[in-house]
């Protein structure tokens, strides 16, 4: 692996459709760079901030974004599939429509955020923020959200089929036409105190 490139600041740069496979940094500042259809494998990003960053229609496979700050970034259609994000935080940020396969995304701040059409899939998300979130028609399948934060989220219409719905409160949250399977909808019943029989 390169050398890490840390505590450097970029401003106003065009990275249009970079390779930043197997870069990494640290405690890097990226304001305004332009990160539309790069792509990134192996790439590590440790508490780096990243400001009105553009990442539209990138791709990131088994990259690292660990402990990072994301303010007012775009992320329109970027998908990341393997990838690490633990411990960031998602601040005024277009995240739709975001796609994520697989990867770490535990104790990731996403409170408020508008994450309506959205795809997780098979995502690990223990005790990541959700609240106040939008996730009307959202999928988030197979996928751990136990101990996630789930005050005022909305799930009008969102798939949860398949994900660990532990510690999930139905009457915290906005949850009509939510879908569920047959045991998250027994285990969901048990939550709001009916007693299930067979």
């Amino acid at each position: 692996m390169p050398e890490p490139i840390e505590d450097v600041t970029y401003h106003d740069e065009d990275w249009y459709a970079e390779d930043l496979a197997d870069r990494h940094f640290v405690g890097c500042t990226f304001h305004r760079v332009d990160l539309t259809e790069a792509t990134s494998r192996g790439a590590s990003f440790s508490a780096c901030t990243f400001g009105d960053v553009r990442f539209n229609v990138s791709r990131h496979t088994d990259s690292a974004f660990t402990r990072c700050t994301f303010i007012r970034c775009n992320l329109f259609e970027a998908e990341f599939t393997g990838c690490k994000f633990v411990g960031s935080t998602f601040d005024r940020c277009d995240l739709r429509p975001l796609t994520v396969t697989g990867g770490d995304w535990s104790f990731v701040t996403l409170s408020g955020a508008d994450l309506r059409g959205t795809r997780f899939t098979g995502v690990r998300m223990r005790e990541t923020d959700l609240a106040g979130a939008n996730l009307t028609g959202a999928t988030v399948s197979g996928s751990d959200l136990s101990g996630v934060h789930w005050r005022a989220a909305r799930l009008s219409g969102a798939d949860l089929r398949g994900s660990d719905l532990t510690g999930l409160d139905p009457a915290v949250v906005q949850r009509a036409g939510t879908i569920v399977d047959v045991v998250q909808a027994m285990a969901l019943a048990q939550a709001l105190g009916f007693d299930v029989r067979g």
